[in-house]
């Protein structure tokens, strides 16, 4: 009778070990369902990267897009000056924290720039005849511990990198996300567009998490922002390896 009792309390007490810490898991953040990761928190790039084609490399441009590119000036010309959203991938380039929130069926990716929020949906699949947007239709779903989103649907008003790469109505995005480690996010791009480029090509961007940081209001500067300018008077101010004070910075 004694072994049997001492066996049944060996057997509760070992069940206890695999049940508390899902228990546990669940209460942290109860909307991510089982099977997905976690991409929660408010994040910062690592590296700002104003162009996705580095000096000495050449887009595959078709001669429309090429003769495009060549008109492109961040002073005079580039959609943003205008207040107008960034656009996909260009938005998740921005050297502006961005906070991550996972709801039932949804990815939500609240941007301090522009103060834009991206619904990324995990119910649905595209639109069938979707209006065209900045910021196109973004679909996704789970492979493992990533998040693959397709984004369709796009204007063809906006730039994809902050120096000018134009793209069309065709443009067709899709990112992988992943937790590289605990720290670390990383999103890798492959974009298509038939009518801008003569093949897909890709990007990257990680991100570094930023315990403690919130999500700022923010305000279009009278339709002079130039990230190049902004970049430079945040990094005089507030580096962005520190932690924020105050939500409110006065930008």
């Amino acid at each position: 009778m004694l072994r049997n009792a001492s066996n049944r309390t060996i057997a509760a007490a070992a069940a206890l070990l695999f049940v508390v810490p899902a228990l546990l898991s669940q209460s942290a953040n109860p909307d991510i369902k089982p099977g997905s990761a976690d991409l929660t928190g408010v994040w910062m790039i690592d590296r700002f990267q104003p162009a996705l084609f580095p000096k000495g490399t050449t887009p595959p441009f078709t001669p429309w897009a090429e003769a495009k590119f060549k008109t492109a000036d961040t002073k005079v010309n580039d959609p943003n000056l205008a207040c107008l959203p960034h656009g996909i991938p260009r938005l998740m380039f921005v050297p502006l924290p961005m906070e991550i929130l996972q709801v039932p069926d949804k990815v939500l990716i609240y941007q301090e720039a522009g103060n834009q929020l991206r619904q990324i949906h995990l119910n649905r699949a595209h639109l069938k005849d979707p209006d065209p947007t900045y910021n196109g239709d973004s679909v996704g779903k789970w492979e493992g511990n990533t998040l693959v989103v397709d984004t369709v649907g796009f204007n063809d008003t906006t730039w994809l990198d902050h120096v000018g790469l134009p793209h069309t109505d065709a443009l067709h995005v899709v990112e992988r996300i992943h937790r590289v480690d605990a720290n670390t996010l990383q999103d890798d791009f492959m974009i298509e567009d038939p009518k801008a480029y003569t093949k897909p090509w890709t990007a990257s961007q990680k991100y570094t998490l930023k315990p403690g940081w919130e999500i700022a209001e923010y305000t279009c500067d009278n339709n002079k922002y130039v990230y190049h300018e902004k970049v430079a008077q945040r990094k005089a101010s507030v580096p962005l390896t520190s932690p924020r004070q105050s939500p409110s910075r006065g930008r």
